[in-house]
C-alpha cells in the first residue's frame, strides 16, 4: 500500500487537546522538541524519516504519542493535506520553532485557516474562554509580547524557552502509535545534504553544551584587539569541547564577540546540558536567559557571585588563565597519538 492511498489519521488524534507536531530525520529530534511536547500536554505527533525511533525517544516527556513514517523526500508541501484533516479537530498545534518547524508551520496555519503565533516562549490553550494565549519573543528578545488568537491556532515555541519535567510516572503512558498520513505530490524544495555546522557557531538555543564568557575574561584597561583574541581564544576551546560559544551582553556590546552570541533577557535563552562561564559573575539580565541548564560551572574569581552560587561546581581562580591552560591541554589531546 503506497503512502498516498492509506486512510487519513485524523481520528486518532487527540480531539480538543493540544498536540506538538514535530519533524525527526533519521529518527533524531530537533532542537526544541521535547519542549514543544511538554508546553502540549505531553502530547505529540513525529513525521519524517525514524519517525518511530523519534517518538520512542519522547516517551520520557509525552503522555502519548503517534508517529507516521512519512519518509525523508516528503516536504510540508506533500504532508499538507494529510495534516489538514488529520488536525482538523486539535485546538493548538504547538511546532519547535527548528529550521522545520519554522517551514511548516506558517504553511500549516495558512492551509488550515488559522492564526500563527510564532516565536513563542510560552503557550497555552484557555479551554474557558476559547483563546490562546502566549508570550512571543520579539527583537531578538529584548521585547516580550503578550499575545491572543481565537482557538484553534497555531505555535511555534523557541527552543530552550522552558524546562522540560518528565513525564507523569517517568514514561510515557504505552508504546507510540502509528498513524497513516496521506503524502502528497508536491513541489517542495529538495535537501541535497545537510553541513553540519562548526560547534561554535551553533545557534545557542539548540546547542547541548555552551561555553559562555563575560567581563572577567578581559582585565581593565585591556586594548580591544587583545580582548577580542581572548574571545577567538574561547570560541576554539568551546569547538574543541563541541561546545557553542556564547557571551553576556557587556562583552557583545563592546565588540569582542558577534552580537549573535549573547546570552541573557535581550538576547539567546539557552537550556543546555552544560554550562561554563568564564568570567561571568551573574547579573539578572544574563541567568534571565539561562533557562535551567542542567549542569553549571563557573570560573571566576570572586566565591559569592550569583553565578558561582548557582553552580553545581564553582572554581575560584582566574577566568582567562584556567582558559588559556585548557586551550594547551586540548591541543595536547588532539595531537596526541
Amino acid at each position: 500500500m503506497t503512502p498516498s492511498s492509506r486512510p487519513c489519521a485524523s481520528r486518532p488524534l487527540p480531539a480538543g487537546q493540544p498536540l506538538a507536531v514535530v519533524q525527526a530525520h533519521e529518527g533524531e529530534l530537533p532542537a526544541g522538541a521535547a519542549e514543544a511536547v511538554a508546553e502540549a500536554r505531553g502530547r505529540a505527533l513525529v513525521l519524517g524519516s525514524g519517525a518511530r525511533d523519534a517518538a520512542e525517544a519522547l516517551r520520557g516527556v509525552a503522555v502519548r504519542s503517534w508517529y507516521a513514517p512519512t519518509g525523508g523526500r516528503a516536504g510540508p508541501g506533500a504532508v499538507l493535506p494529510g495534516l489538514v484533516d488529520a488536525l482538523g479537530e486539535v485546538p493548538l498545534v504547538i511546532c519547535p520553532a527548528s529550521p522545520d518547524g519554522r517551514d511548516l508551520a506558517p504553511r500549516l496555519a495558512a492551509a488550515c485557516g488559522r492564526a500563527l503565533l510564532a516565536g513563542a516562549i510560552r503557550v497555552r490553550l484557555d479551554d474557558a474562554r476559547g483563546v490562546v494565549a502566549a508570550e512571543l519573543e520579539r527583537w531578538e528578545g529584548r521585547v516580550i509580547v503578550d499575545a491572543e488568537a481565537p482557538a484553534p491556532a497555531l505555535a511555534t515555541l523557541l527552543p530552550g524557552a522552558r524546562t522540560v519535567a518528565p513525564a507523569p510516572g517517568g514514561v510515557g503512558a504505552g508504546e507510540p502509535v502509528p498513524v497513516a498520513l496521506p503524502v502528497a505530490p508536491a513541489h517542495d524544495a529538495r535537501s541535497l545534504g545537510v553541513a553540519a555546522a562548526r560547534p561554535e557557531a551553533r545557534e545557542l538555543g539548540e546547542a547541548a553544551r555552551v561555553v559562555g564568557g563575560g567581563a572577567g575574561l578581559v582585565p581593565r584597561g585591556t586594548a580591544d584587539s587583545h580582548a577580542r583574541r581572548t574571545f577567538d581564544l574561547l570560541a576554539r576551546v568551546a569547538a574543541r569541547l563541541d561546545a557553542s560559544a556564547g557571551a553576556t551582553r557587556v562583552a557583545t556590546d563592546a565588540g569582542w564577540i558577534d552580537p549573535d552570541r549573547q546570552i541573557g533577557i535581550t538576547g539567546a535563552m539557552i537550556g543546555p546540558e552544560l554550562y561554563i562561564a568564564f568570567g561571568i559573575s551573574g547579573a539578572s539580565q544574563h541567568t534571565g536567559g539561562l533557562g535551567s541548564p542542567r549542569h553549571i560551572i563557573s570560573v571566576n574569581t570572586d566565591p559569592s557571585c550569583p553565578m558561582t552560587r548557582r553552580a553545581d561546581l564553582g572554581l575560584v581562580t582566574d577566568a582567562r588563565a584556567l582558559l588559556e591552560a585548557l586551550d594547551r591541554r586540548l591541543a595536547e589531546e588532539a595531537h596526541a597519538p
